[in-house]
């Protein structure tokens, strides 16, 4: 028995053999890589280099965006190389390493859509003291949380999981990812299980309260409120509302995938069931929000 961090390799056994198909499941898998690069790439320099979107709700967008890149980069490469590879292993280290990428950035993504809600909630509930309430400092402080928490989280989940002993080294899906890796333990895995539903429960409700808090308070006004700031909320809250329900739902497949026996569905849809948060998120956010920016800009 080795421990995880001892281990040479993992192997990766959801990917299909599927002969020549291989290659045009390397053509789509390359042209999605490009398409969520290029995308967020260009509306990162689009809000740097104009001055008229400096402003908060745009400096929370382009974190989002960044990290879309970050959990991209997190999978598309190792991707690219399973899907035109015979053997489908990964080594121990990268296997890891791609542990903490999708899992903070999953984090990252859910924490920042409630950094973003709070944001609209000022604008919309306190407009006259957004500016006073919304400082430079308050939003790099919370940008900064939002990326330094999961960070910090997945820095200790990973010095848990690396002392685990294995019994085995085949990894039931087509990236790695921290539940599968603890299931190949044949060592206590009490602590790391209690860390990690720890871990995750605060997470997901500290978003969940910010999210739900603030949109109670904006749906409030609106009703309340002049139709003018009725139109403004669902102007600047409707392509936010649609990127946490995508993103929730591209959640709830995922730990369907980890903590539930879904061997009853075909194999091609669980594997598309557990890309979807890493896949579709990140183009979904980049085009729904590019097409806000355009028509904000061609209304100028």
């Amino acid at each position: 028995m080795l421990n995880a961090s001892q281990a040479s390799f993992f192997s990766l056994a959801a990917y299909l053999d599927s002969g020549l198909f291989r290659y045009l499941c390397f053509l789509v898998v390359v042209c999605l890589y490009v398409l969520i690069l290029g995308c967020n790439v260009l509306l990162i320099v689009v809000i740097c280099v104009n001055r008229t979107l400096h402003e908060p709700m745009y400096m929370f967008l382009c974190s989002l965006f960044v990290n879309e890149l970050y959990g991209s980069a997190g999978l598309f490469p190792s991707l690219l190389i399973q899907t035109l590879s015979d053997l489908h292993t990964i080594s121990a280290p990268l296997c890891l390493l791609q542990v903490f990428i999708v899992h903070s950035y999953g984090a990252v993504e859910f924490l920042s859509l409630a950094v973003m809600s709070y944001d609209r909630y000022l604008a919309i509930c306190h407009p006259l003291q957004y500016n006073s309430r919304m400082t430079t400092t308050k939003i790099f402080w919370l940008i900064a949380v939002s990326w330094l928490y999961p960070s910090c989280a997945m820095f200790v989940s990973l010095s848990l999981i690396s002392p685990l002993k294995l019994c085995g080294n085949s990894i039931n899906k087509v990236y790695c990812d921290m539940h599968s890796v603890v299931k190949l333990a044949c060592s206590d895995t009490a602590l790391i299980n209690i860390y990690g539903l720890c871990a995750t429960f605060s997470t997901i409700l500290a978003a969940l309260l910010i999210i739900l808090y603030t949109y109670t308070k904006i749906f409030v006004v609106c009703f309340s409120g002049s139709s003018q700031t009725r139109q403004k909320a669902v102007s600047t809250c409707t392509p936010h509302l649609a990127s946490i329900l995508n993103f929730s739902i591209a959640g709830s497949f995922e730990v369907s995938q980890s903590r539930f026996n879904m061997s009853f569905l075909p194999n091609v849809l669980r594997i598309f069931l557990s890309l979807y948060f890493l896949t579709v998120q990140p183009l979904f956010n980049s085009v729904l929000y590019g097409l806000k920016i355009f028509l904000w800009k061609k209304c100028l």
